[in-house]
């Protein structure tokens, strides 16, 4: 897999809405940040896990995100839900996640607020309309100007928290909707930016599918 770089192609770090040079965030960068992510398990699974984030660092999560899939079942929400005190008493010794009892029981109580939105409508119908089903086009040059919260954000947040949710504040959100492809936020001189904005057809497309028939 090839690296991407920002102006100096031989540093072998990666400059874009963040600068690392750690292979784990290169890849996470290259496969995953920003692409459009309308699968609404998919989309669970990473809500959850930027809610795990909370207080520490994003590649803390990301190392552990294997673990966090065998503990909760590949985060299907069916099976999460019939999890009791001794599976969190359980997975609260379990070194592979953030042991950590309001986390755990978070995702539990998350799957059980994604049930009742499912029995309405597709959570990524639910949460794509957020942005009015369509990706936020950014135009960030440098990482000072890339956001931590917006209205759309503000507006996630305050509606999963009235569902049930919980982790879910405003920059979590934000940062989700930058992971899930809501928002474009790589840098203008990112190879990935220019990538994505060439898909912007096909994704529009794919995302008008998600509007409530009227």
């Amino acid at each position: 897999m090839s690296e991407y770089v920002g102006n100096d192609a031989d540093s072998n770090e990666l400059s874009c809405a963040w600068k690392t040079s750690d292979p784990d965030y290169i890849a996470y960068h290259n496969e995953h940040w920003g692409r459009p992510v309308l699968d609404s398990q998919e989309l669970f699974a990473k809500l959850c896990l930027d809610g795990q984030q909370a207080g520490l660092s994003w590649i803390t999560i990301l190392r552990k995100q294997a673990n966090y899939e065998k503990a909760f079942y590949q985060f299907d929400p069916h099976k999460i839900i019939q999890m009791n005190d001794d599976d969190v008493q359980r997975l609260m010794q379990d070194k592979g996640i953030v042991r950590n009892k309001l986390k755990i029981n978070s995702i539990i109580k998350n799957a059980k607020a994604y049930i009742e939105i499912e029995k309405n409508m597709p959570f990524s119908a639910y949460l794509w309309q957020f942005t009015h089903y369509q990706v936020i086009q950014n135009t960030c040059a440098t990482s000072a100007e890339v956001a931590v919260t917006s209205s759309e954000s503000d507006a996630m947040a305050k509606a999963l928290k009235k569902a049930g949710f919980s982790f879910v504040g405003s920059t979590i959100c934000y940062a989700f909707m930058q992971a899930v492809g809501m928002v474009n936020d790589h840098l203008t001189t990112c190879p990935r930016y220019a990538e994505l904005l060439a898909q912007r057809e096909l994704v529009d497309e794919q995302l008008q599918l998600l509007r409530p028939k009227v």
